[in-house]
């Protein structure tokens, strides 16, 4: 069975996302990496919240917006329909012992400009320009934060971006 259309959008964000490596001309390297004892590990996911200081850095942590908005009723034409999908992208980085927001604010720069590269009207994120499709894809403010020893022992950024699905709600998987 194929993946449902928003399971796809989110691994083409990653997919977009880890396109960031100096072999693509940015500073930092979101690919995928053989660790020291040969696993290979990842540096962007999805859904995943919780880190620990054996995740390598930088890394990428994409996760639907807990302020995201239901869906609304079906229209009267049957299932085809725009929703809002909104996602927050979180990034997280070595501190700078001088400037510890510096390196957030170097990886956020190179997220937004992949995200705002995958921006290209009826194209989207490569998903093409018929149902379902991402229509429509607005980049929000970043917000960049120093290590609290709380929430992260990092400093880390905040990136929201809503994208605009037209999608077939009677068919998820199409």
């Amino acid at each position: 069975m194929p993946d449902p259309f928003r399971l796809r959008v989110m691994k083409a964000v990653s997919a977009a996302i880890k396109g960031i490596t100096p072999a693509n001309g940015f500073t930092h390297d979101l690919s995928d990496y053989v660790d020291a004892d040969g696993i290979t590990r990842e540096r962007v996911f999805r859904g995943r919240d919780l880190f620990g200081p054996s995740d390598g850095l930088p890394m990428i942590s994409i996760l639907e917006d807990f302020r995201a908005q239901p869906i609304k009723a079906q229209s009267p034409e049957g299932g085809n329909q725009r929703n809002s999908f909104p996602i927050l992208i979180q990034g997280f980085v070595k501190d700078d012992v001088d400037h510890p927001l510096d390196p957030a604010y170097m990886l956020e720069a190179e997220v937004r400009q992949v995200m705002a590269a995958a921006n290209v009207r009826y194209n989207i994120l490569g998903t093409g320009d018929r149902a379902p499709c991402v229509s429509d894809m607005v980049i929000g403010a970043p917000i960049c934060r120093p290590a609290d020893n709380e929430y992260s022992t990092v400093a880390y950024f905040f990136l929201s971006v809503t994208l605009t699905l037209s999608e077939d709600l009677t068919r998820p998987f199409a």
